[in-house]
């Protein structure tokens, strides 16, 4: 029967030490982090960006600029006001019990005197730890609620500056077809060719028209 030093010495000479030390053992701290390092590397990140040319790469995220220091939990929770186990604090929380007991006993009176059943509290202490942090918890602003229609557009690998090139490309391809359609309609109501004041007058049709 082999002991634990000739194990380890087998282990050691089986397994590589740069293979046993690989990315497959999670590091502590690593780069000035308090806890592990839990971002996604490129294989894994899901979203995506365009680049350019119609391709699209694994969006990047740089690094927090808090990296190394502890967040307090009185910047998350709201904390007591009041010390603890003071006269005041005892009072309120008294008067809450009671205020909660009289009306559950008066919710049951108006129950029975109706023919109707008594519903009993089946919150469990769980469920109240939560709601108890949920109350703790800082307030936020609601978000609006997403309009069901909503359809999100489908990714063209393009990046901002293509997308706004085929847009001015298109808005000047239906300026020079308004800009026709207006020197026409100019030509049949005057008889006579435009000049640099109906040029002017047409091109302000032209805008007024893009602009609608």
């Amino acid at each position: 029967m082999k002991s634990f030093n000739q194990f380890k010495h087998d282990l050691t000479e089986v397994y590589d030490k740069d293979v046993a030390g690989s990315s497959q053992i999670k590091k502590q701290g690593e780069g000035g982090r308090v806890g592990a390092n839990r971002k996604k590397s490129e294989a894994e990140t899901r979203r995506m960006k365009a680049v350019g040319g119609g391709k699209t790469a694994p969006v990047t995220y740089k690094d927090r600029k808090d990296i190394g220091s502890q967040r307090q939990t009185d910047t998350r929770q709201q904390q007591p006001t009041q010390e603890r186990g003071s006269t005041e604090v005892k009072q309120s929380y008294a008067d809450k019990v009671k205020a909660e007991r009289r009306k559950a006993a008066q919710a049951r009176i108006a129950a029975k005197k109706s023919g109707g059943e008594v519903k009993k509290d089946t919150t469990s202490s769980k469920d109240a730890s939560k709601q108890a942090t949920k109350l703790l918890s800082t307030k936020k602003t609601e978000k609006k609620p997403v309009n069901p229609n909503y359809k999100p557009a489908k990714a063209s690998g393009m990046t901002r500056q293509e997308r706004m090139k085929v847009t001015r490309k298109g808005e000047t391809m239906l300026r020079g077809i308004m800009k026709d359609q207006e020197t026409s309609k100019y030509k049949k109501e005057t008889g006579t060719n435009p000049d640099a004041k109906g040029r002017t007058k047409i091109m302000g049709r032209v805008h007024k028209r893009m602009n609608t």
